[in-house]
């Protein structure tokens, strides 16, 4: 949990700035009086250490340095910690980051959860042991849970005595004595049957023992507070003083904008493109001062307004992303809230200053606008305050719903408050501009009416108001930009994070459970199972998860990867242009054989087995790559493989037994039939143990749903689903305790013993599970094998290569005898003298003999590229993202809640005004709520399924890997699931706005404003699909669709009609959606109306004011019914072409 855009550097950094490194020369200053009166010389180089992290105000301090050393990240110091869809640290690198943002700083309590996950045995050690010596120098406590620790890292904690049969760890043991299913083993009275022992009965009998009631008589005694010193407590809240909390904060904003400079420099770009095409839409060569170019002025004001409104909206993506580190180091108090929102809030001043006067300056004089330069910069000044306002509503809105979804539905409702005048910035926004221009002098020629051009602009659009609310309205812009961000703060305040929700049983309520399920177990206790404690783990079920498949082995030869070095090791004086990371690397893997791939974090593992697996991205690959003693072919290899990802990526609504049956449905050979893919299912189910849990949501990891356990066991059960001849696992036992691990390399072993070819990454192995593998391929720093073979009985083989000492886990001594400190230490180079090994021969002739096809034997080969044809791909692509959406509230539920409450408010707004046609503003006003219907609806669509979309094309790259649909099954059922969302959400718009403003009740009018309607919220969502296609993230989708609301509002019609349009722009009018569906909305209501009415001071009908005025014409209605279908169906098939055809991974 990390922000992205920093290096580890940079974390730790400020992590140490927030804890108070550096803040601590009063302590110095006291060591050395004392260490003076007591007459002691201090070591030179502790004493310069201790005066170098007590020094202030320093942004880097040595403190970070020697953390980085101790952890072994001083490798990627300065490299991005990435995410999902950027390249970045490895995730054993990761997980010791976050451990070395808590020990940084100056903390005397630490309660570390898990803290060895993903880290090698040797890594985990170090660890350990540099805790063990902050506590014993410091007199630091440090509470530290631990799934699968090495039997060395274990002895490193203080005060444990247990006893442990034959060749089992002590953490395993204490995991499994309490476990129902794993007590039995453990049962010693074997001439009396078996019952559970109950939690509390072993809390029972501790205290009654001797260590029990000496921790009673210890704790019973309260502790003698003139023993300590008094700078041994804290009494304030955060380590630093409020002004560095601050200067902290600001300093990391300010990075977090360079960082991302990217997105304001496009911002700015796009600004000007829009103002360039704004301002020549809105000639001033082509606009009088009259009534009639007054209502293209006015128009002109309201898209300037609403392009400075809607730039806020990337600030909504922007400020959710980093929510979830801001609630994480706010628990460990870094910071107060304010000390967070106050520089998100000052550092964008300046972006909305550069951006208001990028707009002001280009369109103001070329539009025409009033000349007084003191009305230019009022103008400037009011946008400037728009743009302020915007950007504090959006962060606002992120930090109460926190939620993509929720926040961008949310976020249009400001805009459909205009209702309620005086609470919306939109209004404030439109009465200064208005006043601003049409009391200009030049606006005071009086009409017939005795009114001026000004004024009846101004009345028809109510917003006639005096000069003075210019101020008004630029003060109440300023005042919500306050309000705004006190929300913001309070919010950050008083909210909890979106966190996962846990269900609370009652300790009654556990004790009735457990005593009932005791005694069935009880009653069905396995005799073997007793007289065997030391082996149940992971003995293996023998003929079970048989399916019909052909046995194939993976030889690789001289297999090497490149990338391109980043810059910043680049910087660094590094002088290649390729970083080698694979370096000739050769081996087998064969069929019956479970093999491990182990090596130190960033030794390569994951790589090797992307470039094995055909996963890589990106890069350079060489080397030779067989399949059964056939050159690979990805297309065809991808259909006998499985691959479980380190990251375990499910769709978040769909439930475990959904998941598999999808894998199963898709992955599964058609010969077999559904009842044995049925049987097949639960019978992995079973395996892995998810049976239990099967009717429970995946859910968001961190948020709700499975624990990281569950998924974990999720990713395999997906991947054993598909019955592959090869399996590679990435850390399939990393987050797991003792017990579970044994559980999925139980299930593992079952499969391997089935004739498959299986190679697993792993970290920290217990000796239980290291010894379940049959071979050994051991990497080093630098992509180099040091080991390849078999483990032998026992480890022998390895022990006998890495000579070993008493007492030590094999998998643990060989990664620390391997280390680089080691190599320098000793002067060998592994790698060289595994080269040089007979081993190394024998491995060649076994990868010589394996690279030739076996006589008799055929290359893969497939009739279909799929398992299942596209009809069956589509039907179940349609099936998931049919359940999924079902149960997406936060999508479906919240876009119908904003449609019928828009449609309410524009109801009420314009209440039975469908058929009062008197003059050319009755038009106009029926024109605005269509207008507004379909823009702003339209618009929160799009926004709307953009983080839906991108959350799903994650779980579609991996499932597309895994040969399982081609894209454009998937893309097509994400298109079709849309389609009764959409037409319920206009039935809801349609059944309460078109009775409510009064339109004519004829059925062929009816079905049109549907049509129109129905095909506007089509496009529009399918848009939305298409940008986040174009776009490796939601973030940057949000930017681009930016770009695309320019001409859906310009060039829609309402702005600027159609005849008024310059015909060097009339060209986009034809291509923008919104003009043929206002088209087809005002058309087919009022096309064929022959009613007179008063239109600029003469008469017409109202059908030759449609054509007239605005281009509309009755009898082209069918060409309009074409073209609007024609845009949902453009949209999706580019979103199915390009979610193929592009690839934002970076593996």
């Amino acid at each position: 949990m990390h922000i992205s855009e920093m290096t580890v550097r940079e974390i730790l950094d400020f992590s140490s700035r927030c804890q108070g490194v550096g803040s601590r020369a009063d302590v110095m200053v006291e060591v050395s009086k004392r260490e003076k009166e007591a007459g002691i010389i201090p070591d030179p180089d502790i004493d310069t250490y201790m005066e170098a992290i007590s020094a202030k105000g320093l942004k880097r301090t040595l403190q970070t340095d020697y953390i980085l050393k101790i952890l072994g990240l001083d490798i990627c110091a300065d490299t991005l910690v990435g995410d999902a869809m950027k390249r970045g640290i490895s995730g054993g690198q990761k997980k010791r980051l976050t451990t070395g943002e808590m020990i940084v700083g100056p903390t005397k309590a630490m309660f570390m959860d898990e803290i060895t996950n993903g880290l090698d045995s040797s890594t985990a050690f170090q660890i350990v042991t540099c805790l063990q010596q902050l506590v014993h120098i410091t007199d630091a406590t440090v509470l530290v849970s631990l799934l699968q620790p090495a039997p060395e890292t274990f002895d490193l904690f203080d005060d444990l005595i247990l006893m442990c049969p034959e060749r089992k760890e002590v953490a395993d043991f204490v995991q499994e004595v309490i476990s129902k299913k794993d007590q039995a083993q453990y049962w010693y009275h074997m001439e009396v049957p078996y019952s559970y022992v109950s939690v509390d009965m072993f809390s029972r009998k501790f205290k009654e023992s001797p260590f029990g009631k000496k921790l009673d008589e210890e704790l019973s005694e309260p502790y003698d507070k003139s023993q300590s010193h008094k700078a041994a407590l804290s009494f304030s809240v955060y380590s630093l003083s409020k002004w560095e909390l601050f200067r902290a904060c600001t300093s990391r904003e300010l990075l977090l904008m360079k960082r991302n400079s990217f997105i304001y420099i496009f911002k700015t770009i796009q600004l000007i493109l829009t103002s360039c095409i704004t301002m020549t839409v809105f000639l001033r060569t082509r606009m009088d001062i009259d009534i009639l170019h007054a209502n293209y002025y006015m128009g002109g004001l309201f898209y300037s307004l609403f392009i400075l409104l809607v730039g806020g909206i990337p600030e909504l993506s922007m400020t959710i992303q980093r929510l979830e580190v801001f609630y994480k180091q706010k628990s460990f108090c870094f910071y107060p809230a304010w000390a967070y929102a106050i520089p998100a809030s000052l550092l964008k001043v300046p972006i909305s200053f550069v951006e208001s006067l990028v707009w002001t300056s280009l369109t103001y004089y070329v539009i025409g606008y009033s000349p007084e330069a003191q009305r230019f910069f009022r103008q400037f000044i009011l946008l400037f305050a728009v743009h302020l306002s915007s950007l504090s509503m959006f962060r606002f809105l992120a930090s109460v719903f926190q939620t993509n979804n929720a926040s961008r539905t949310a976020a249009s409702m400001p805009v459909w408050l205009k209702w309620s005048f005086w609470v919306s910035p939109l209004t404030y926004g439109e009465i200064g501009l208005s006043s601003n221009e049409f009391l200009a002098p030049r606006w005071q020629k009086m009409l017939s009416t005795n009114t001026t051009i000004g004024q009846e602009i101004l009345e028809s659009r109510g917003l006639n108001f005096d000069g003075y609310f210019y101020w008004i309205s630029l003060g109440a812009l300023f005042g919500f930009t306050i309000v705004f961000n006190i929300g913001y703060i309070l919010a950050l305040s008083f909210l909890k994070s979106p966190g996962s929700s846990r269900a609370i049983i009652s300790h009654e309520k556990l004790s009735q459970i457990q005593g009932s399920e005791a005694s069935c177990d009880g009653a069905h206790v396995d005799e073997k199972s007793r007289n065997s404690p030391s082996q149940i783990s992971l003995e293996p079920n023998k003929g079970r998860m048989v399916l019909p498949f052909t046995p194939l082995t993976v030889v690789f030869q001289d297999v090497q990867y490149h990338v391109d070095t980043p810059l910043e090791i680049r910087e660094k004086g590094f002088p290649n242009k390729k970083l080698q990371l694979l370096s000739d690397i050769t081996g087998a893997l064969r069929s019956g054989v479970l093999t491990a791939l182990m090596g130190v974090s960033g030794a390569g593992k994951t790589t090797l087995l992307d470039v094995l697996a055909g996963r890589k991205t990106s890069g350079y690959i060489e080397g030779q790559i067989n399949i059964g003693g056939y050159p690979k072919v990805q297309e065809t290899f991808a259909r006998v493989s499985g691959y479980c990802e380190q990251t375990d990526i499910h769709s978040p609504q769909i439930t475990v037994e959904e998941s598999v049956i999808f894998s199963a449905w898709l992955r599964l050979s058609p010969q077999i039939d559904s009842k044995t893919k049925a049987e097949f299912v639960n019978e992995v189910l079973e395996t892995i143990e998810l049976d239990g849990i099967k009717d429970a949501l995946v859910g968001i990891p961190g948020v709700n749903g499975l624990s990281n356990e569950q998924r974990k066991r999720l990713t395999i059960a997906v991947e054993l689903v598909a019955n592959p001849s090869i399996i590679f696992m990435d850390e399939p036992t990393t987050g797991l305790d003792a017990r579970a691990a044994a559980i999925v390399m139980r299930a593992v072993k079952n499969v391997a013993d089935t004739g498959r070819t299986i190679v697993c990454t792993i970290h920290q192995p217990s000796i239980d599970i290291f010894e379940a593998f049959d071979e050994l391929i051991l990497l080093k720093t630098g992509g180099h094998v040091i080991f390849s073979g078999p483990l032998g009985q026992h480890s022998r083989s390895v022990i006998e290569y890495f000579e070993i000492r008493n007492n030590y886990n094999p998998a643990t001594w060989m990664l620390e005898v391997t280390s680089t400190s080691a190599e320098a230490e000793l002067g060998v180079d592994f790698a060289q003298k595994y080269r040089e090994s007979a081993l190394f021969e024998k491995n060649k002739e076994l990868v010589q003999q394996l690279s030739s096809p076996p006589p008799g034997s055929r290359d893969l080969y497939f009739p279909t590229h799929f398992s299942q044809n596209g009809w069956v791909q589509f039907k179940s692509c349609l099936w998931k993202q049919h359940l999924a959406y079902w149960r997406s509230p936060a999508y479906n539920f919240m876009r119908i809640m904003l449609t019928l409450v828009s449609a309410l408010v524009i109801g009420v707004l314009y209440w039975n005004q469908g058929k009062n046609l008197n003059n050319q503003q009755n038009l106009f006003n029926i024109f605005g709520s269509m207008f507004t219907g379909v823009t702003f609806l339209g618009i929160s669509n799009c926004e709307a399924v953009l983080p839906y979309i991108a959350t799903e094309r994650t779980v579609m790259y991996r499932e597309r890997f895994a040969g399982m649909y081609s894209s454009w099954a998937y893309s097509l059922a994400q298109v079709i699931v849309e389609v009764p969302y959409l037409f319920i959400q206009t039935a809801i718009f349609v059944t309460i706005i078109y009775p409510m403003i009064g339109y004519y009740g004829s059925a062929y009018k009816v079905i049109w404003y549907f049509y129109a309607t129905f095909c506007s919220f089509l496009y529009f969502c399918y848009l939305g699909m298409l940008l986040v296609s174009l776009t490796p993230n939601s973030m940057i989708a949000t930017i681009l669709a930016s770009v695309f609301y320019t001409p859906l509002n310009l060039f829609s019609g309402f702005l600027i009609p159609k005849p008024q349009i310059p015909k060097w722009w009339i060209w986009l009018y034809y291509l923008t959606p919104t003009s043929w569906s206002l088209n087809g909305l005002l058309t087919s209501q009022y096309g064929d109306i022959n009613k007179e009415i008063v239109v600029f001071e003469e008469t017409k009908t109202v059908v030759a004011f449609l054509e007239d005025y605005f281009g509309f014409h009755h009898d082209r209605l069918a060409l309009v019914a074409v073209v609007l279908i024609a845009f949902p169906l453009v949209f999706a098939s580019l979103f199915s072409y390009f979610i193929g055809r592009l690839n934002f991974q970076r593996r």
